[in-house]
């Protein structure tokens, strides 16, 4: 969210900032708002002129009285109670001026980075770096539910017939797979300095609009029926969320965490819950990593975060690419952001399997996450990063190390987490 003063003051730059994300009917909203704001702070100044005022012929009345003239003292309490009541209707006002000017502060997208390539969307991201060598096999790569089948290691079936489809069963080797990558995952982010957190998967409403935008909510949270709660779709927001109306010390910065949850989508305008697949589902696990920094420091970090999510693929022998997203592509929240992508060699391209976003003091706006400086307080940066999400590295992960025979190779860091397995080999269905 915006500061009122920046649109204010800065109102083409915002204007600009909403035609570079190509979202044009927003345009109006600036001048709305700078003329509510307007309306609202002559107000306050009309409030506080009224409350000094009623104050004054308060003490008038006293003086009146207390000199017997009670006919004057039932003047000046009439004049008080008419101000009282002027004051009452401008409080209305004023509580109404404030009500729109925050929806519309919330609907305004955050300022974005001068380094963002502008584009209308996803298809206009560019592509910055790729890591590791991208190979196709002489030899044919099933679709990845295939691979999983042959190890016995998914029922498809079962879970549409518990939960509908975007849903599945793990088992086996996969499901032993699946763990180990988390477990690995979790150890990796710690061994950089980063601290493990299991967080909450259930958060309030006033969290929810705090980490994201309302068209996100819409599309992404599952609501609880007659509570104030929503399945988390990230440990992110649950995360960032644990700093609600905090004032942290400048010097105890950054905050780094890694936290492990399962995360819950509706994947509305999703094309195509697969009903066969795991690309895109309703319930997965993730591991993520959160930083609460410095204004100053929010780029450094975010060079930071995308690298661990590469060095942990190449640490797997996972090709990979980065991708810088486009202004359209970019939730109204995000600074900056970047997608990690994995090397698909079944489909000859990279898919996503990561996002690494700096959100700038947007989130902390919302949600009152302030720093203690020397010269005052002021707003944290926000930034995260997927370190992985299994049901999408699996799919990475089994098509990059399938061999010739159907077995899967087990890379020499996983190893530790399967037992001391080196291969896993196809098994009869029994299940």
């Amino acid at each position: 969210m915006l500061d009122i003063k920046f649109v204010r003051t800065n109102p083409d730059a915002v204007k600009e900032n909403i035609k570079k994300k190509f979202q044009e009917e927003k345009l109006p909203l600036v001048d709305e708002v700078i003329d509510l704001d307007e309306k609202f702070r002559a107000l306050k100044t009309k409030g506080d002129d009224l409350r000094a005022s009623r104050n004054k012929k308060s003490k008038e009345i006293g003086k009146f009285m207390a000199q017997g003239d009670k006919d004057q003292a039932e003047k000046v309490k009439a004049e008080v109670k008419a101000v009282n009541e002027e004051l009452e209707s401008d409080q209305e006002k004023t509580r109404e001026y404030e009500d729109r000017i925050r929806e519309i502060m919330m609907r305004l997208p955050q300022m974005i980075d001068p380094s963002v390539p502008i584009g209308k969307d996803d298809t206009e991201n560019v592509e910055i770096e790729r890591f590791g060598d991208p190979v196709v096999p002489d030899y044919e790569v099933p679709y990845h539910v295939d691979i999983m089948e042959t190890l016995n290691g998914i029922d498809l079936d079962s879970a549409r017939k518990t939960s509908g489809a975007g849903f599945y069963y793990l088992q086996g080797d996969i499901a032993r797979l699946h763990s180990a990558i988390l477990a690995y995952a979790r150890d990796f982010m710690i061994d950089k300095g980063f601290i493990y957190c299991v967080p909450p998967f259930m958060i309030r409403s006033d969290v929810v609009t705090g980490v994201m935008s309302f068209d996100e909510m819409e599309d992404m949270m599952y609501k609880i029926e007659g509570e104030d709660l929503y399945l988390i779709g990230t440990s992110e927001h649950s995360m960032i969320g644990r700093f609600i109306n905090t004032l942290q010390d400048e010097d105890q910065m950054p905050i780094a965490l890694t936290s492990y949850s399962p995360c819950f989508r509706k994947e509305v305008g999703a094309h195509g819950i697969e009903e066969r697949g795991v690309y895109r589902i309703h319930q997965f696990e993730k591991q993520e990593m959160v930083v609460i920094c410095k204004p100053e420091d929010s780029k450094e970090w975010f060079d930071v975060l995308w690298k661990n999510t590469v060095e942990l693929f190449r640490s797997m022998d996972i090709p990979v690419r980065t991708l810088e997203c486009c202004s359209g592509d970019l939730a109204d929240l995000k600074v900056k952001s970047l997608d990690v992508e994995a090397w698909s060699p079944r489909q000859k391209k990279y898919f996503e399997v990561g996002s690494c976003s700096n959100l700038g003091d947007a989130q902390a706006r919302r949600l009152g996450i302030r720093l203690r400086g020397e010269d005052g307080n002021y707003f944290a940066h926000t930034l995260n990063n997927t370190v992985v999400a299994p049901p999408r590295m699996l799919i990475a992960y089994l098509e990059n190390h399938l061999q010739e025979d159907g077995s899967i190779d087990i890379p020499e860091v996983l190893r530790p987490y399967m037992g001391g397995k080196k291969t896993l080999e196809k098994v009869k269905k029994i299940l």
